[in-house]
């Protein structure tokens, strides 16, 4: 599942080390000794710092040429027996469920069983423009179906086993956000319906069916679809971050994420499963080059997403890839096809995108291009300052400034960011892969902002950034208004208290932030250039807050 706040708030990854099982002599003789020490050396540099041996941890695996190269495990699978994480244990693999999700799609379209374009009404006759919505449009979250983690009534039935049938229910009769295949869009409900179609053409319930079509026929004997009576031996439990503190994770029932989420496994699983993706034991060359399609929208813009894999690039080599969100845990996968990479990493602490980050140090330091490594120039204070002043990209304003030398990028609202020049027009945001190239075009600037495989160009605008004059200062009679805990997404929660007669935010696994009151009921939160509205019901009564930022909202309903 994807929790957006966690997605665009800023992150604190609690960092460092723990229990690690070394990896074998066989498993390194690709390198040779001493470049596979090195490996070893810049890879637990990485995961060492960001899982301490006192903290909720992650199993790590590399491969290449269908080689491991490096297996280890770091912190704990469970704080409360002082448990340390092991390279076997079984973790939740949160939204990588959605490639085992469309593999399984591919296969009923090889036995002649469904197709690519069949329309959604053909599986529920009297879904609302069901016929317009295609079985690619599910795969590639280009529906424009309402994606049922955003729905606040929704969230009280996360703890309720729930059939597919009922949870559809929920979402089937509200209007779609888009038209199909007009934007890419995120959505947990499209993996819902095609979990649903799954179980319809074949007969079998969705796990048995990945059960007896997947992991029976290549060996994953320590994946299933999660199920929280059942013991399973080695299975990690789940920890959250709360002000500062380890939490066990909120339940969730299986069936809330289902075809969307519900799948758990072990690195050297998939590592079986990345390698049968490769040598086409489950689905054709031809149905897994579909898989790896950047598929394109009615504009012509490209999604940068297949079926079950992000289209993305590390350093200029192409990658397909997939993160994963759920209460408790994060997850990463991602391979390198021109190198024969994969790595992939499983944690049991839900800290946003973590996981992700930290895969990606890893592979690209293993690609010789490590992130932290970049050679940074001395331009002249007259060169930088070229850039001063704000650019207007589609759906954000972005800030450049300079000070005592350096310049500096911020979103409208937001925290500013160090630049470091690689030319004097091209800059890099401190480690980071993206970067800034400005020019000037018909003698108005602009700015190309890449971050890997997303491209965004901004043009030189008049607007001024948010300046402290434009806030104002509220009683905290009024304040006191809006204290208490808010819930975006199921399990996800902003808490909203006064200190030092200040409106404070914090969400879990995130630093507290400071609310600035534009109006009495609207405040913005300066480092990640978000707005939040306090609602009111008809007696009067706060009820529920309105997250905004960068044209995306959410609604989060006030629990206590």
């Amino acid at each position: 599942m994807k929790y957006l706040f966690s997605i665009i708030a800023l992150l604190v990854a609690h960092l460092t080390y723990g229990q690690v099982r070394q990896s074998s002599a066989a498993e390194v003789s690709e390198f040779g000794t001493s470049q596979a020490k090195s490996i070893e050396a810049e890879l637990d540099a990485i995961f060492k710092k960001a899982y301490p041996s006192n903290s909720p941890g992650a199993t790590v695996l590399v491969s290449k040429d269908d080689q491991i190269i490096y297996r280890k495990a770091f912190g704990m699978a469970n704080l409360e027996l002082n448990v340390p994480m092991k390279p076997d244990n079984v973790l939740k693999l949160a939204s990588i469920t959605k490639q085992f999700t469309s593999v399984a799609i591919l296969i009923l379209m090889e036995q002649g069983k469904l197709s690519l374009d069949d329309p959604l009404s053909k599986y529920i006759s009297d879904f609302p423009r069901g016929s317009e919505i295609t079985i690619h449009h599910l795969l590639n979250h280009t529906s424009g179906i309402k994606d049922y983690t955003r729905i606040p009534e929704l969230r009280d039935k996360t703890r309720l086993d729930i059939s597919p049938e009922d949870l559809i229910s929920n979402f089937k009769d509200l209007p779609l956000e888009f038209n199909p295949n007009e934007k890419y869009d995120y959505n947990n409900s499209g993996y819902v319906l095609l979990g649903y179609i799954i179980e319809k053409i074949s007969g079998l319930s969705y796990g048995d069916f990945i059960n007896e079509n997947i992991f029976k026929k290549i060996g994953m004997n320590n994946s299933s679809y999660a199920d929280n009576y059942k013991i399973i031996p080695n299975k990690a439990v789940g920890y959250g971050l709360f002000e500062g503190n380890f939490e066990n994770a909120e339940y969730m029932s299986p069936s809330f994420p289902y075809a969307a989420g519900s799948l758990i496994s072990t690195i050297d699983d998939m590592f079986l499963w990345n390698k049968a993706i490769q040598d086409n034991t489950l689905i054709s060359e031809k149905s897994k080059q579909l898989a790896f399609t950047n598929h394109k929208l009615n504009t012509g813009k490209p999604s940068n997403y297949g079926y079950g894999w992000f289209i993305n690039e590390i350093a200029g080599l192409p990658t397909v890839e997939h993160t994963g969100g759920i209460n408790g845990f994060t997850t990463s996968g991602i391979y390198v096809p021109d190198s024969k990479i994969y790595s992939i990493v499983l944690s049991n602490l839900d800290d946003g995108i973590g996981a992700a980050n930290h895969n990606l140090k890893a592979v690209s330091a293993l690609l010789g291009k490590p992130i932290e490594k970049k050679v940074a120039l001395k331009i002249s204070e007259e060169e930088l300052k070229k850039w001063e002043g704000a650019y207007q990209f589609e759906d954000v304003v972005r800030f450049i400034s300079f000070e005592e030398g350096v310049l500096f990028s911020a979103r409208e609202g937001g925290r500013p960011m160090k630049l470091e020049p690689l030319s004097n027009s091209e800059f890099s945001f401190e480690n980071s892969f993206s970067t800034y190239k400005f020019s000037t075009v018909n003698g108005k600037r602009q700015v190309l902002f890449s971050d890997r495989i997303i491209k965004a160009i901004g043009i030189e605008t008049d607007i001024k950034p948010i300046s402290n004059k434009d806030e104002i200062n509220l009683p905290k009679e009024i304040l006191v208004n809006y204290v208490g805990v808010y819930e975006l997404q199921p399990g996800f929660q902003i808490e909203i208290k006064v200190q030092n007669d200040r409106l404070i935010a914090m969400a879990a696994g995130q630093p507290a932030v400071e609310l600035f009151a534009k109006t009495e009921n609207t405040f913005y939160i300066k480092e990640i250039g978000a707005q939040l509205v306090f609602n009111k019901d008809s007696d009067g009564i706060i009820n529920s807050l309105t997250f905004a930022q960068g044209g995306n909202k959410m609604e989060g309903k006030k629990i206590k």
